[in-house]
């Protein structure tokens, strides 16, 4: 069973912080906080070959530390090349559904020719939006980010609006490198404060077969805030 973390979340962080006093510029047209670190920009639809990360048995060790079960519906936001899309495919079977989601027009179309030809009928593919993963409210048994986070150049509106997805007892599960955003990373003090910033409370963090990279999944705890209520999270100096 995924383990539950103590009912006490410090939003202070060690080696993040939120943000003091704010100054102008400071948020974004729709009032939630700028992210205060570099976003990393979309390079590739792939992370690395598949045969690689099946050698490191990656895909079956996130679905297992995320408990993914037949009948569940899952989604995999910036989904690329459908690495995670097609095993979670395989893993759901046909009483569970995958939507696929990513923002390159151009990805989302070579993923929707694979899931055809490779008649993935429980799968679906959209087009996202940079800031709104677009996703139907209490509809996901979890909701996949997989080395894709510290692409997303507003993190807390983003959060926001994939947070009615959930179902109850829904987890967010990320995937991501102990580095800098800077350096397609996000350490995971940091990555815990813009969670917390949103409402979502971290219950598991594993390191993953590969050196330097972890896996976390959170849940959704407590309401909602409103965007004026969120407080930006600052990484500590390096």
């Amino acid at each position: 069973m995924i383990r539950t973390a103590a009912a006490f979340v410090l939003l202070l962080l060690a080696g993040c912080g939120t943000a003091g006093s704010e100054s102008e510029g400071t948020r974004t047209a729709n009032g939630f906080p700028r992210a205060h670190r570099p976003v990393a920009p979309t390079v590739s639809g792939g992370y690395s070959t598949e045969a690689t990360r099946d050698r490191l048995r990656e895909a079956q060790e996130v679905m297992r530390l995320a408990e993914i079960e037949p009948g569940m519906t899952v989604a995999d936001i910036g989904a690329g090349e459908g690495y995670y899309t097609i095993r979670l495919a395989q893993r759901v079977g046909k009483q569970g559904r995958v939507l696929a989601q990513d923002i390159v027009p151009a990805y989302r179309d070579r993923l929707a020719e694979r899931v055809a030809r490779e008649r993935l009928d429980n799968v679906s593919v959209k087009l996202g939006d940079p800031a709104d993963p677009k996703l139907p409210d209490r509809s996901f048994d979890r909701i996949f980010l997989v080395h894709m986070y510290h692409e997303i150049g507003e993190p807390y509106e983003f959060l926001w609006r994939m947070r009615p997805a959930l179902r109850p007892h829904g987890i967010v599960v990320v995937v991501d490198a102990d580095r800098p955003t800077g350096d397609r990373g996000t350490p995971p003090a940091l990555l815990d404060c813009e969670m917390n910033a949103v409402g979502y409370t971290r219950i598991l963090r594993e390191k993953m077969p590969e050196p330097g990279t972890y896996l976390a999944t959170y849940v959704a705890s407590g309401p909602r805030p409103a965007p004026e209520e969120i407080k930006g999270c600052v990484p500590a100096a390096s």
